[in-house]
């Protein structure tokens, strides 16, 4: 190889490694320059906290969902469009009960915003939904109300994602677009979500600021399908209802005792009573509410009904085994499911209740 040659091998030698390093260079700072913008700019974006937000739930991160929410004034605003007008349309109430009732709404809204909140998280830390439990005050009617039922209201455990808006930032505060869908009438719906800038920068949703209307468009939705399904059903209930107060009134003669103690006898015509009438009433009562259609809306109130049914048959059957073991942990177990059927059919009654009130209510179909 001559010296011409050699000089132009290495000249084309040199040529490639200037571009490879300008190359290198050129690439460095694009990740540079990506890393200024991400961790200077987008981090500390309304975006950047929705979609963390979106992450911190499918990855169940409690710790990541309160940076980027502030639960205290979310469950706050939600309480207050949840309960503002619970009793306006319910003209079986006096104007001087109705202000009672709005009283006591406003005195337990400190435990009902810091509970749901409670059960906000868990939700995120399980991936499920679940009540108060152990002695939570929010457990049962503990509270002087039915939880179940208030979180039921709020649409909370039937409203799934689907999809983030847009952004309208002004200054420290925005308001972001949320398409989500209800899951029993399968209605979309854009939530207003307003957001604040916290000192150091990171963004956080504040409330929903269309929440009440959110609300009021599902409810008028669902308290139609519950009115039609309830009217479907009530040929039934009546019809099982009669049956129900003539075998109260055997079950009464059968118990009768003077001392309140039962003879072998008695509780032998009491189980033999329960397991061959009562019970197959119960089975034959909520077969043929099954076989009746159930509107999208009228989901829950349906399988409420279902629930009490199944509760009653179970107690009675403990109570069955305890006459005839004599028995009296069978009977404290019949006991205590006794009271939770009672707690449902309660709510099964509120619901009913609520939906003949909600006919006064200019958003019902």
């Amino acid at each position: 190889m001559d010296d011409d040659e050699w000089r132009k091998m290495l000249k084309r030698r040199n040529q490639k490694s200037q571009l490879a390093f300008l190359a290198l260079f050129l690439i460095a700072a694009c990740l540079f320059s990506t890393g200024i913008w991400y961790f200077f700019f987008y981090t500390r974006s309304p975006e950047y906290a929705l979609r963390q937000t979106i992450h911190a739930v499918e990855t169940q991160d409690r710790e990541a969902f309160c940076r980027f929410v502030n639960l205290q004034t979310v469950t706050s605003h939600a309480y207050d469009d949840l309960t503002c007008d619970l009793f306006v349309y319910d003209s079986t109430l006096t104007p001087k009960t109705k202000v009672m009732f709005e009283k006591f709404y406003v005195s337990i809204k400190p435990q009902l915003s810091l509970g749901t909140a409670d059960t906000i998280l868990r939700r995120v830390e399980s991936g499920q939904w679940s009540l108060p439990d152990g002695t939570d005050i929010l457990k049962g009617r503990q509270l002087g109300i039915d939880y179940e039922r208030f979180l039921e209201r709020s649409q909370l455990r039937n409203t799934t994602f689907v999809k983030l808006g847009e952004v309208a930032r002004n200054g420290r505060s925005a308001t972001a677009t949320i398409e989500i869908r209800e899951d029993y009438t399968q209605t979309p719906f854009t939530l207003e979500v307003a957001m604040e800038q916290a000192g150091d920068g990171h963004w956080q949703i504040t409330y929903v600021k269309n929440y009440r209307d959110y609300l009021d468009t599902i409810a008028g939705l669902q308290n139609g399908d519950i009115a039609d399904y309830i009217e479907a059903t009530k040929p039934i209930v009546d019809a099982c209802n009669e049956t129900f107060r003539a075998q109260q009134a055997q079950f009464k003669r059968l118990a009768a005792s003077k001392n309140g103690t039962l003879t072998e006898l008695q509780r032998t015509a009491l189980a033999s009573f329960l397991e061959e009438q009562v019970i197959p009433a119960l089975e034959e009562r909520q077969q043929k509410l099954d076989a009746i259609d159930v509107p999208p809306g009228a989901g829950y109130l349906s399988r409420q009904r279902q629930h009490a049914t199944e509760i009653s048959i179970k107690a009675w059957r403990h109570y069955i085994n305890g006459l005839r073991k004599d028995d009296p942990e069978e009977f404290d177990t019949a006991e205590t499911l006794h009271k939770q059927e009672l707690e449902v059919d309660l709510r099964v009654e509120d619901i009913i209740h609520h939906t003949a009130v909600s006919k006064n209510m200019p958003n019902l179909p």
